[in-house]
């Protein structure tokens, strides 16, 4: 339950369906999209707690926990049958972007150059 791709998908699904003009359908994935968003949020911060390299990974779904809920809010806020603000939207793109952050990262690591290992010297002791 703590993968990344759900509540990407999800909120892609959103976008989607707000795009194609059907707020209520995009509403409602957005709501379905919260839990998903929380538990990959709470599975990312358990892995650095436990010692893991993922902390890219939690900060980058709990801002991406945060910006959904805060784009619902917005949306729920909109008034009946009119146009959704264009946060809600922005804030979805914003989430999806953060959801997206730990993979072009791996992706771009080998193009990162790699720093040098400091050189050791080592000095003999004089005979006594």
């Amino acid at each position: 339950m703590g993968s990344r791709v759900l509540p990407f998908l999800l909120a892609l699904g959103a976008f989607v369906a707000g795009a194609a003009g059907n707020d209520r359908v995009a509403f409602y994935v957005v709501l379905a999209a919260i839990p998903c968003a929380a538990a990959a949020s709470f599975v990312a911060i358990s892995d650095v707690l436990e010692g893991r390299a993922a902390r890219l990974r939690a900060v980058s779904t709990s801002i991406a926990l945060a910006l959904i809920v805060v784009g619902s809010t917005v949306r729920a806020s909109a008034p009946s049958g009119g146009h959704v603000p264009p946060f809600a939207v922005s804030t979805l793109v914003a989430a999806m972007l953060l959801y997206t952050l730990p993979a072009v990262v791996w992706l771009a690591e080998p193009l990162w150059p790699k720093p040098r290992p400091a050189r050791v010297r080592v000095r003999s002791l004089p005979d006594a």
